[in-house]
């Protein structure tokens, strides 16, 4: 934590995770340790996975792959196993796809939620209980849900009564005579 002054008086604010010192600073790079070689060969394979089906190539490759299958269908006169070749190709590549695109997803949710995470802890007003919300149970993040939506209707009601405060104020002083 670094101790900050602002306006006479001093708030504490969490400091930068990898250097201990406030402000921005990126991991050392070092190797994974304590048997994180596969998880990093794993993260890296399926990030480059997720990247490669996602492109126009491969949806022309699959595409084309369909076309010599559907092309193929009357050489094969419609058999039982030119039908079990496309479903048993796309059910195995479905599967293994369904984890590969799981792990960039859960890669991806959970930098998000520690940028997120960053800001609420820099930020001296936020509200830092936020910080781990994606850990509370369903019921939990309703009751937080609805303190706000509570929030928002008060802002909303403060701000339409502010508005008829000034209307009867802009007529008397012909603000609004035209």
């Amino acid at each position: 934590m670094t101790t900050l002054r602002r306006h006479g008086g001093t708030s504490t604010r969490p400091t930068s995770f990898f250097s201990g010192k406030p402000g921005r600073s990126k991991p050392s790079g070092k190797p994974p340790r304590n048997g994180a070689g596969f998880r990093s060969t794993f993260d890296h394979f399926a990030s480059k996975v997720t990247q490669w089906t996602g492109s126009p190539f491969a949806f022309g490759l699959a595409t084309g792959a369909v076309l010599v299958w559907l092309i193929c269908g009357p050489v094969f006169h419609y058999s039982e196993t030119w039908q079990l070749v496309i479903n048993t190709g796309t059910t195995i590549v479905t599967f293994l796809m369904v984890f590969l695109i799981q792990q960039s997803q859960n890669k991806d949710s959970h930098a998000l939620h520690l940028k997120l995470d960053e800001l609420l802890c820099a930020l001296e007003d936020a509200d830092s209980s936020l910080v781990d919300i994606e850990d509370m149970d369903e019921e939990e993040i309703k009751q937080v849900a609805k303190r706000y939506q509570d929030l928002a209707e008060r802002a909303r009601s403060a701000s339409q009564e502010k508005a008829r405060r000034r209307g009867p104020e802009r007529a008397a002083s012909g603000e609004d005579a035209r």
